[in-house]
């Protein structure tokens, strides 16, 4: 090697190493604060989910309703509807959230205009411009088809007792079905119920949130969030993922069970396979319709491709723990 050789050999080699330094410098700051960041823990038992799952939830008093929300390490927030709840009451009109944080025993709540909520003990007392204190106390619903039975005709997919209708089907120590498989029948016309439980995830956001999704025919996924107290936009819980955002958000808080009955029509082919009419269906959560006669565009993201054929329900898995029961399905 010559010495100019060696002397740009040295300029590269010193080049390289500054540039190094300038990468790590640059990146460290990112890779501290992700190794910084609370774990996002996962509880699948109301008996462990700790104070914070105790306190979230919903309420209701004669002017309307709220839905608190745990957000991890002490924040909530909560969601307040004039006239009642979502699917109970709720004018559709009024809708006011106000971020929380918990000090000591209660949670305080404080937002423009004087406006203060304390949640404490089950119950929420507010003092606004206009007045107060008001309270509002917690109540639980449940889904009015919550453990319906299957009809005579209907093809029970699971009931508890195995997973054998199912491939790839597994159980947990509970006897629920997991997510992440698919049913081992087809289905064209039909009929469906079943109901799913959502892990609390307090620390999680948006898709990591207790994600999965119900495939019909494996075409078109209804999606499966814990979406509680959100938007209820085309990729939350009832959405039909990226087409059709629900009606109504009318998911429940998680660890709660929660249901869909729906009912599909297969899209129609001519004799040459050519598309000539959309699947449609309608669907319910937690017995309130979220999609009426609903024309589906084509298959959603991971969907097989649209043909004259059914197909099987897939039970979403996405890493989430999120399981299912009491399943069944009506042919049409």
């Amino acid at each position: 090697m010559s010495k100019e050789q060696f002397s740009v050999r040295k300029t590269d080699n010193r080049n390289l190493m500054k540039w190094l330094i300038l990468l790590f410098i640059a990146l460290a700051p990112a890779v501290y604060a992700a190794d910084s960041q609370p774990k996002a823990e996962t509880f699948l038992d109301p008996a462990g989910a700790g104070q914070d799952y105790i306190d979230q939830g919903e309420f209701k008093n004669d002017w309307g309703g709220a839905q608190v929300i745990a957000l991890g390490d002490g924040k909530f927030r909560m969601v307040t509807y004039r006239g009642g709840l979502p699917g109970d009451g709720w004018d559709k009109e009024f809708k006011q959230e106000t971020p929380g944080k918990r000090e000591g025993q209660k949670i305080l709540f404080t937002g423009e205009n004087s406006y203060r909520a304390e949640l404490a003990n089950r119950k929420i007392t507010i003092t606004t411009q206009a007045g107060g204190p008001y309270t509002m106390e917690k109540i639980e619903r449940k889904s009015p088809t919550l453990a319906a039975k299957p009809p005579p005709g209907a093809i029970v997919l699971f009931d508890g007792t195995g997973a054998d209708g199912w491939a790839d089907g597994h159980l947990d120590e509970r006897h629920l079905l997991a997510a992440g498989c698919r049913s081992k029948q087809s289905f064209t016309n039909f009929t469906a119920h079943l109901e799913f439980l959502l892990p609390f995830k307090p620390l999680g956001r948006g898709q990591d949130r207790g994600n999965s999704g119900v495939y019909l025919q494996d075409r078109y996924e209804l999606q499966v969030l814990d979406s509680f107290g959100l938007k209820g936009e085309n990729n939350e819980c009832g959405a039909i993922y990226s087409q059709a955002a629900p009606a109504l958000n009318m998911c429940f808080p998680p660890l709660t069970w929660q249901t869909y009955d729906i009912d599909f029509t297969t899209a129609q082919h001519d004799d040459s396979g050519k598309k000539v009419k959309n699947a449609v269906v309608t669907i319910q959560q937690n017995g309130v319709t979220i999609h009426q006669n609903l024309q589906l565009q084509g298959p959603t993201p991971g969907g097989k491709k649209e043909d004259p054929s059914g197909g099987p329900l897939q039970l979403q898995g996405h890493g989430n723990p999120v399981f299912y029961r009491n399943i069944w399905v009506v042919p049409k």
